[in-house]
């Protein structure tokens, strides 16, 4: 079993009722959540003009390998309604593979750790919450360290 860390995130319908969904069917056979982080609201980014987020970071253990996770993400995302009309637009649900052990992926459908981990405050600050002492595989930063880095985004706890 391998531990990984996942970002939720809706911006539409009952957002709260989202996140739920989602950690419900991630849940599995081969997934199982460990902890949850609270959820943030936080503002949108890099497409103007849509309502503010929910975001969650979970820790899970998974017996599936990268890309087979990805396959997993998804199918809960479609399953939840998401729609891929307009990149970094709005939607139901919007899940992310943030780390995966200390792996690191580069394909060109999956890049492990996330390419933009590092600049996401909606992310990082759940993430904290969940594991401040982890190091990014890449740069061996810690995510306390990033977090402090990041301050350009309206993020606060419900």
């Amino acid at each position: 079993m391998r531990t990984t860390y996942l970002s939720l995130g809706s911006n539409l319908g009952d957002r709260e009722a989202n996140l739920k969904d989602a950690r419900e069917r991630l849940a599995s056979a081969d997934v199982r959540i460990l902890r949850v982080s609270s959820i943030y609201e936080t503002e949108p980014r890099d497409f103007a003009g849509q309502p503010w987020f929910l975001n969650q970071v979970i820790e899970a253990e998974t017996s599936l390998f990268p890309r087979q996770l990805l396959s997993h993400v998804q199918r809960v995302e479609r399953a939840l309604g998401r729609k891929r009309a307009a990149p970094k637009g709005p939607r139901t649900i919007d899940l992310d593979i943030l780390l995966f052990g200390e792996a690191v992926v580069a394909t060109p459908d999956l890049e492990i750790p996330h390419p933009r981990l590092h600049t996401r405050r909606f992310v990082l600050e759940p993430l904290a919450e969940l594991a401040p002492d982890i190091r990014h595989p890449r740069t061996r930063r810690t995510v306390r360290e990033m977090l402090a880095d990041v301050k350009d985004q309206a993020v606060r706890k419900i």
